[in-house]
């Protein structure tokens, strides 16, 4: 191990143990006792470990210190897979916005995130070079729309926008009381109730075609009528009739489905031969249908017969597609 990865060692063994003789350090380390006492003085001096040595114990201890107004700190890339997501997330998100009013406060920010991804020397620059989030299929939403719907949110206030439907292509003008902003699969989506409709959905905000702040209060709808409405099923796209998807996945393919987190309400299991089967609700299926055809063969609509239907006439139009 290296020493970076020695400091964290170290320090997992004081965390864990009231007091380390030296041979335990020596043995777990694999290290000299020359080489042990060097990266002491290290972890002392650079990190202010507060580690002593107990003459009563025979071996080393953490002093008593606050650990949260204390100045220790380790530093290293010793992140789990949350974390560093996250932190290269965060970085993307802080390079990507505009100049603006709040750049003085975002200038500190990518500091600190920089500083965390920072174990050693120039490790940052080889945190980024090494390791890449790579954001799919984003699609931006115009800086002014979202300004306005993120103001009328907080401020309660209602927006009236013309919004573009792709499925029939078409500019429709709404009211909307917006109740919330989400961040799904790189997009950012607006939950609200829609007077047009008399109903609530999810907006897409880069369908926002023009968006104006107008001074009827929104309503406050309780977040668990919006869970169940919108985030009862499968995917952005809710609805309060819920159905429930089987799916039926060939052995190969079963093998990284299983290990997949696909819905909060799933259910799976592996039957006698070594297929995968994989229960969804699902409210609009719009979004599994596309992520079912992403399998391809490898995977088969059980039921509903529906979802079964829809599967059917999408690969007949496909092949007719490729028909020579």
């Amino acid at each position: 191990m290296d020493r970076t990865e020695r400091f964290y060692k170290i320090d997992r063994m004081l965390n864990d143990r009231r007091v380390v003789p030296i041979g335990d350090f020596l043995n777990a380390l694999e290290v000299s006792l020359a080489t042990f006492k060097r990266d002491l003085e290290y972890m002392r001096d650079r990190f202010n470990a507060p580690i002593v040595w107990d003459r009563v114990l025979r071996g080393y201890r953490f002093e008593e210190y606050d650990r949260q107004n204390t100045s220790y700190a380790l530093p290293g890339l010793w992140f789990n897979e949350s974390e560093i997501y996250a932190l290269l997330s965060m970085q993307q998100l802080l390079k990507g916005v505009q100049p603006g009013l709040l750049e003085p406060h975002i200038t500190p920010l990518l500091s600190r995130i920089l500083g965390l991804l920072a174990g050693r020397e120039n490790m940052s620059g080889e945190v980024q070079k090494r390791i890449k989030v790579i954001q799919m299929a984003s699609r931006s939403a115009p800086t002014q729309c979202f300004e306005q719907v993120s103001t009328a949110l907080l401020s309660r206030r209602c927006l009236k926008v013309i919004h573009y439907n792709r499925q029939r292509d078409e500019e429709i003008e709404r009211v909307v009381s917006p109740q919330r902003l989400v961040h799904y699969r790189d997009n950012w989506y607006l939950d609200g109730w829609c007077y047009l409709r008399k109903a609530l959905r999810s907006f897409s905000l880069d369908g926002f075609r023009k968006v104006d702040m107008i001074e009827a209060p929104a309503e406050d709808i309780q977040a668990q009528l919006l869970d169940a409405e919108l985030g009862s099923g499968y995917g952005i796209f809710g609805g309060s009739k819920i159905s429930t998807a089987c799916l039926r996945f060939s052995p190969q393919r079963a093998k990284w489905v299983s290990n997949e987190h696909w819905h909060p309400q799933q259910r799976g299991e592996f039957d006698k031969k070594g297929y995968y089967l994989l229960e969804i609700p699902f409210g609009d299926p719009r979004e599994l249908l596309m992520d079912i055809l992403r399998h391809g063969s490898d995977v088969e609509v059980v039921e509903p017969e529906e979802l079964r239907a829809m599967i059917r006439e999408t690969v007949r139009s496909m092949s007719a597609i490729y028909r020579e």
